[in-house]
């Protein structure tokens, strides 16, 4: 066991005035199965790239191991993946990664494959098998569950499970339950660390943002109550005032000892006047102390357009054969206004092919097809990487109202000053986030999102929820978020 400690770490990137960290203190034990958690574009990955020293930085992180970060990038796909194991730890010993890859189940045939034929969950698997047989390695876990299925991962999640000395970034609830001991989360005002896994950390946050709530509420009720008091007490105290200096033309002044009396009142009344003064300070200012870490997490609106039958699409016996073999075979399904279909089954059983193909690419096929005359439909795609350019130009290309497309992203928790740059230097969160705004804002029929979920934040993915349910939208989508599927999908279709 040893430490990672954190010290006064205080971050901006060159160009920016923002510090993304400052004054950051606290400790990770090398023991850790350390989930990691926050919204995005809050520091993420930018705070795994400072442990690895990329960047540099104000203050100190010292730590007695080495650090490896995965994903690692492949950079020539055709490369056997046993070379692409030796790019990744040239001091690899072949009988530690045999060992992890069949605790991963991972049939070391795949080394001899070209790296570039591996699907992405062989991938993922290699790539961990390959950091886990590093020795005084803590490991740096970026978001391992993208493209991974419901199957892959649970079983990445066993195997994580089985280690110790890691932080793990990932935005699925049910895998961060599976495998975490610890939950380091980036708030809005400070970094916290949480012993026990997701759903601990979550429900002490619950709790601390109700009692927040609350406190807030009855100071806001005192501090009015100060206020009305302070008034009253003004009120009497400049008339008593006025007594005193004889400039009330309604009193008569034929009482021996009136001013001196009048005088004293006054005072008193000052006294009290500045005791309700430092009460009402002092209520501010604890106040201000409160609701610093609650996360918004406003109502989003979906922009549906009823379609004029209640069937908007059917598929019967439906083979897709890209000349390889046929890749799925014999779907039949019928898509009913109001549903919400999860499409589900392993990586490769053309999940994604079948929603291609329902968007109208030219997909090979057998079998029948039915799509209702005139329907509408909006898509989003997996991967969100390529997008460049201003936001206002992609809300007009796209034919949505821009107000309404940045007022949803901020709703998302897009801050205003990343809503200005360009796309291209969004984090891959907030580049999801513009995919789904756009067709949440899109006046359709049907909605078809592939993956919606990669790379999104907790918190959002919970309004996104909340969102599917209120509205019941028409929507067909592929994710692998097992709480998302379970807590959304009216229907199951599996491949």
């Amino acid at each position: 066991m040893s430490l990672i400690n954190v010290t006064n770490l205080t971050f901006a990137y060159d160009g920016s005035y923002e510090n993304i960290f400052e004054n950051v203190n606290f400790q990770i034990d090398t023991d850790w199965k350390l989930g990691f958690t926050g919204r995005n574009g809050r520091g993420k990955t930018t705070f795994l790239n400072l442990l690895l020293g990329k960047y540099e930085y104000r203050g100190s992180i010292t730590a007695s191991v080495s650090f490896s970060y995965f994903p690692y990038k492949v950079e020539d796909l055709g490369i056997l993946a046993i070379d692409a194991v030796e790019a990744m730890y040239p001091d690899y010993e072949y009988w530690r990664v045999a060992r992890e890859m069949a605790k991963l189940q991972l049939d070391d045939a795949v080394l001899y494959r070209p790296y570039g034929t591996l699907s992405n969950g062989e991938q993922t698997k290699l790539q961990l098998a390959v950091l886990f047989s590093k020795e005084n390695h803590f490991l740096l876990i970026d978001e391992p569950t993208n493209h991974l299925d419901i199957r892959g991962r649970e079983l990445v999640s066993k195997y994580l499970d089985s280690k110790k000395g890691f932080i793990l970034v990932s935005h699925d609830r049910a895998f961060l339950d599976r495998c975490t001991d610890h939950i380091l989360s980036i708030n809005k005002s400070d970094i916290q660390i949480c012993k026990g896994n997701f759903s601990t950390w979550w429900e002490n946050k619950s709790r601390q943002d109700a009692f927040e709530q609350a406190e807030n509420e009855k100071l806001k009720k005192e501090i009015a109550r100060l206020e009305e008091t302070a008034r009253e007490k003004a009120n009497w105290s400049d008339t008593a005032e006025r007594r005193k200096l004889r400039k009330d033309p309604m009193e008569v002044d034929n009482v021996k000892g009136w001013r001196p009396l009048q005088g004293a009142k006054a005072k008193k009344a000052m006294a009290r006047a500045k005791a309700i003064e430092q009460r009402q300070t002092a209520a501010i200012e604890e106040k201000s102390k409160l609701l610093r870490n609650i996360e918004r997490s406003d109502t989003l609106k979906i922009f549906q357009t009823p379609f004029h039958t209640k069937r908007l699409a059917e598929l019967k016996g439906v083979t897709i054969d890209y000349g390889d073999g046929a890749i799925c075979e014999d779907i039949s399904f019928t898509i009913q206004m109001g549903d919400r279909i999860a499409l589900k089954g392993p990586n490769g059983s053309g999940k994604s092919s079948i929603i291609k193909l329902l968007c109208g690419q030219d997909i090979p096929f057998t079998g029948q097809l039915w799509l209702g005359n005139g329907l509408k439909i909006s898509y989003v795609n997996q991967d969100a990487s390529g997008l460049r350019g201003k936001l206002s130009d992609f809300a007009r290309n796209a034919g949505i109202d821009e107000s309404l497309f940045l007022a949803m992203l901020a709703k998302l928790d897009v801050p205003k000053a990343q809503m200005e740059k360009d796309m291209s230097s969004l984090s891959a969160g907030q580049k999801k986030k513009v995919l789904l705004a756009r067709s949440i804002c899109e006046p359709m029929h049907l909605h078809i999102w592939d993956e919606p979920m990669n790379y999104i934040d907790v918190i959002s993915r919970m309004q996104i929820e909340e969102l599917l349910l209120e509205y019941q939208p028409t929507i067909l989508f592929v994710e692998h978020d097992k709480a998302f599927c379970e807590n959304v999908a009216t229907k199951m279709v599996e491949l």
